[in-house]
């Protein structure tokens, strides 16, 4: 049975039990399969409870008919929109609805007093400091708990009681200062008078710049930001449309220079933007960016919302930054934090609780306003000022500094009470929708999201969520929370634990489960997005391990070179490197993210400077020679990461709405995934490589490969030709995704699939196959018909070709004489032309294999070919480079016969193209040369056998070479 596993069709159980183990600081999620029940495809892969068959039609009925019962504003009436894509919430009416009804009820509110939700969430021009047309300079903070308050700094020579500021009946406090008062640049705060008579000092709220004086080792001052015309930034790009699929690059800019010191914007400008760019990303996520008085947090302990981080310049360096990556064509997301904020009271926003009701604070009390864990506080999301406060803050790094989207982190301790702290998620949709659920803040993220994607269309808002919780990525208006994606963070948390297991010798590469990474990479819920991923930030953090260094660990520091040899765990590193981040992308999620510097496997951890390190920046830094030195590995890998992106950018797979994973055989360690218009083929085996692997896919026609981890400028082996045709027949295999069998797929290829390596094929558009009478044999598959050439749709089985058969074929020629079988074919003349039977022995071919495949043989070191219709697979003795690619003596040696001059195929009567005894119509000639294995864990595997040995060709009476494999003109 074939459902659907989140958004990607996926062959396997037809439910799903997930279970996940949850780490501490942010809930990462593992996802084990479990048992098989019955279910229609489509359905969320971790739903754990569904309704009896009695009921699906009626709940079907009733989802639809809440999808469809709208407001005239297009919003939902109930907030029932989403029941439409899963049923399952229906269960859940109650909960949803409630949400519904207080998020269109603070919404209502805002609207009444403010005029609408984009004037309300618009605060930065009314708090904080801002100019009247006049020149005046007016300053509000809302602080309801403080008894008195001024406005000093270096203006009036920090005079505590100069600048008296005046509070209205709802908390906020306001001083109109004349034309010039503060000069740009200046330092300012606020000082406040508490209950108990005491007085303290902080920074505004609002303000939008904060430096600290290093010599001194005090804490940060407020700085009055209002640069002349001639020193402001004017941004010059518009903004790049959103892509389909986004390719984001995370990034650090502090630690994004080689230089063991702290980066600026203006460096990472004009540095390192052009290698995102020659990289093939579209979109950088910025870290770090919001003031934080702490280096070592990685930017999330923020301090001051609205502040750039001064460590790396100012605010008008920042808009450099952003606009220039937008002249390079490339989407900037803010790594934003509304989750919870820094304790440090002298430095940021925590310094307004005194201690008050919560109703006056921008924090909760108790638990509720404080994490144990993080040791930060907490927002209370259902107080007026802070919704005011946060939605601002979104709106203002957008209109000021032209970001693209946001990146919304801890969303998993936003949505429950618990924080999800010593919680696991199980799927049960009770976790999710109950007493634990956190609706205020829920209320503020679907707000948020409303307000953003009303202002702005082309916006991109990402959730980093591990809990999985339903509706988090549908459209606020029919009742979802509103995120366009979600982080898919159990996909690194997979390869860490695979990869861990491998370096401590608990798990064998030969055990690696197919199913157990076919379930993780595709369990993600129907039509809500996920963002995939094989490491980011969190595995490159010290105390964790980025996956090239739990693959090759000390051997990256002495065993990068290309004059020497790799070592086995270096050779076996690379490989998996690239074959992790190619299948992460290329069923992991509809988008996807990378960490700077780990797409060339850098070879340090991130360690910022500490009193444990005594403060040196050796660890926090990107070495990016690294990756610019042609003779060191991390070139190559860097090289297979911009074809990567290449391949995304000319194919669009990632967006594309055909996703099918055919293929999981743990026997084989194989992988079979289609996804848009590729065919992905991997792998994992440590050392069995399959020559003549048949697998299953949707479309019939001609293939090429376009990527291949093997490539000899990716640092592979070179086993695979590049420069060949695939020919599908109809008809796909028998395969297993796990201990499930699936379905034939309408069409089977064969292909040579070399040990720890994956290959690409795509499709050759009909238009570039030429269809003259002298490549007729080499591009039979493609039927020329009276009315044209026929192309079926993706998962379709062909039909006939014609209503009226062609003609019958002649009678077949006398059998030739026998002979050895190296020397079967001989030499196939036509218009003086030699054909080398080196190209095509009919004692042992596998259509669809690599005419480079006696080559690759000879690499390979395997014995005489096996028996026809058995497939045996091919040890993999030697991959160095200098066996890779035969010479002429070694060429000679193989068991196909000495070579002869080389030519393209011009095949009129080529008995290599059909066999009249074998050929079973619908069906692979191995199919005709041994039954397929009731199983696949059976011993013969004659199911991906080799081809049976054609033997003739005939032409219609339009001129066209007909294959019987392809259609049987006497059925």
């Amino acid at each position: 049975m074939s459902v659907r596993c989140g958004s990607i069709a996926a062959p396997i159980a037809a439910h799903v039990v997930a279970r996940r183990s949850v780490h501490a600081r942010k809930g990462r999620v593992v996802r084990a399969h479990g048992e098989r029940r019955p279910e229609r495809a489509g359905r969320p892969a971790t739903t754990a409870v569904h309704p009896a068959k009695s009921k699906r039609g009626s709940l079907a009925a009733v989802a639809r008919a809440m999808a469809g019962n709208t407001s005239p504003t297009g919003y939902s009436v109930d907030g029932m929109g989403c029941a439409a894509v899963d049923e399952q919430l229906l269960e859940h009416e109650g909960h949803l609805k409630y949400r519904w009804e207080k998020f269109m009820e603070t919404k209502g509110r805002i609207e009444e007093a403010e005029g609408s939700l984009e004037e309300f969430s618009k605060g930065y021009l009314k708090f904080g400091f801002n100019k009247t047309p006049s020149g005046e300079i007016t300053y509000r903070e809302w602080a309801p708990a403080a008894c008195s308050a001024f406005l000093i700094g270096d203006f009036n020579e920090w005079s505590p009681d100069s600048h008296p500021m005046k509070k209205d009946d709802f908390g906020v406090w306001e001083i109109t200062l004349p034309a010039g008062t503060i000069k740009h640049g200046t330092r300012v705060k606020i000082k406040m008078r508490k209950s108990d008579q005491g007085w303290v000092d902080r920074i505004p709220a609002w303000i939008t710049y904060a430096t600290q004086e290093p010599q001194l080792g005090a804490h940060y001052d407020g700085v009055y930001w209002d640069p002349p015309a001639g020193e402001k930034y004017v941004r010059q790009n518009p903004r790049p449309p959103r892509p389909a699929a986004s390719r984001i690059y995370e990034a650090h800019v502090g630690m994004s220079g080689e230089d063991p010191k702290v980066n600026t914007y203006r460096e990472f400008a004009d540095d390192i933007l052009p290698r995102i760019k020659a990289g093939g990303y579209n979109t950088v996520q910025l870290m770090a960016v919001m003031e934080h008085a702490y280096y070592g947090s990685f930017g999330y302990h923020v301090t001051n919302p609205f502040a750039v981080s001064s460590r790396c310049g100012n605010p008008e360096d920042l808009k450099y930054l952003v606009d220039k990556a937008h002249g390079m064509g490339i989407r900037c997301l803010l790594d934003v934090v509304h989750c919870h904020v820094s304790c440090n009271i002298e430095d940021g926003i925590a310094g307004y609780d005194f201690g008050q009701h919560t109703e006056s604070s921008y924090f909760g009390t108790g638990d509720a306003g404080y994490h144990w864990l993080w040791d930060s506080r907490l927002y209370n999301y259902s107080n007026w000022e802070v919704q005011r406060y946060l939605l601002s803050n979104l709106r203002y790094w957008v209109d000021e500094y032209g970001f693209d989207g946001f990146r919304f982190d801890g969303v998993t301790s936003m949505l429950y009470n618990h924080h999800g702290l010593e919680m696991e998620f199980s799927g049960d949709y009770k976790q999710y929708f109950g007493m634990e659920t956190n609706v205020a803040a829920v209320n503020y993220l679907m707000m948020a999201n409303d307000m953003l994607h009303e202002c702005y269309p082309g916006i991109e808002v990402i959730a980093e969520d591990v809990s999985g919780m339903p509706t988090l990525c549908r459209p606020v208006k029919e009742g979802g929370v509103g995120f366009d994606a979600r982080l898919a963070m159990a996909i690194p948390d997979l390869w860490v634990r695979i990869l861990k297991s491998s370096r401590e010798g608990n798990l064998k590469d030969e055990d690696w489960s197919m199913h157990e990474i076919i379930a993780t990479l595709c369990n993600r819920r129907y039509t809500e997005k996920c963002i995939g991923y094989s490491e980011s930030h969190d595995q490159s953090i010290v105390g964790d391990k980025t996956v090239a260094f739990w693959l090759m660990d000390a051997e990256m520091y002495d065993g990068m070179s290309t004059f020497e040899p790799p070592t086995d765990v270096v050779a076996r590193g690379m490989a998996l490197h690239k074959m992790i981040r190619m299948i992460t992308m290329a069923i992991g999620g509809e988008g996807y993210l990378n960490f700077m510097g780990n797409e060339f496997g850098h070879p340090e951890w991130v360690d910022f400077p500490r009193e444990g390190n005594k403060w040196k920046h050796d660890h926090c830094r990107r070495q990016w020679t690294l990756a610019d030195t042609e003779h060191l590995r991390y070139f190559e890998l860097n090289n297979f990461d911009k074809a990567l992106q290449a391949l995304e950018e000319k194919f669009s797979f990632m967006s594309h709405e055909h996703q099918f994973v055919s293929m999981a055989c743990e026997e084989r360690k194989v992988i079979v995934a289609e996804r848009g218009p590729l065919l992905f083929v991997f792998n994992f085996h440590p050392t069995e490589s399959y020559e003549g692997l048949e697998v299953g896919l949707g479309m019939p026609g001609k293939y090429r490969i376009c990527l291949d981890t093997d490539a000899w400028n990716f640092g592979g082996a070179g086993r695979v030709g590049h420069d060949e045709d695939h020919f599908t027949s109809p008809g796909g295999p028998q395969t297993f995704v796990g201990p499930y069998e699936q379905e034939p797929r309408p069409c089977s290829l064969k292909v040579l699939s070399p040990s720890r390596s994956a290959q690409v094929f795509y499709k050759v558009p009909e238009d570039d196959i030429d269809m003259s009478l002298s490549s007729a044999g080499e591009n039979v598959h493609n039927l020329r018909q009276p009315g044209g050439l026929r192309v079926e749709p993706i998962g379709s089985v062909p039909p006939p070709r014609s209503n009226a058969p062609p003609p019958p074929p002649p009678p077949p020629p006398p059998p030739p004489p026998t002979t050895p079988a190296s020397n079967a074919v001989g030499k196939l003349q036509r218009d003086g032309v030699i054909y080398d039977p080196d190209q095509w022995d009919p004692e042992n071919a596998s259509r669809g294999s690599s005419q480079s495949s006696f080559g690759s043989s000879q690499s390979f070191g395997h014995p005489a070919p096996p028996p026809r219709g058995r497939f045996e697979p091919v040890a993999a003795v030697n991959s160095g480079f200098d066996d890779a690619v035969p010479s002429a003596k070694n060429m000679a040696a193989t068991h196909v016969g000495a070579p002869t001059h080389v030519a393209k195929k011009q095949v009129m009567h080529d008995p290599d193209q059909y066999d009249p005894e074998n050929a079973a119509r619908g069906k692979s000639r191995a199919v005709a040369a041994a039954p397929r294995p009731a199983s696949i864990g059976a011993s013969s595997y004659a199911g991906y056998g080799k081809a049976a040995a054609p033997v003739r060709v005939h032409r219609g009476e339009d001129g066209v070479i007909y294959d019987p494999d392809q259609y049987d003109p006497d059925p």
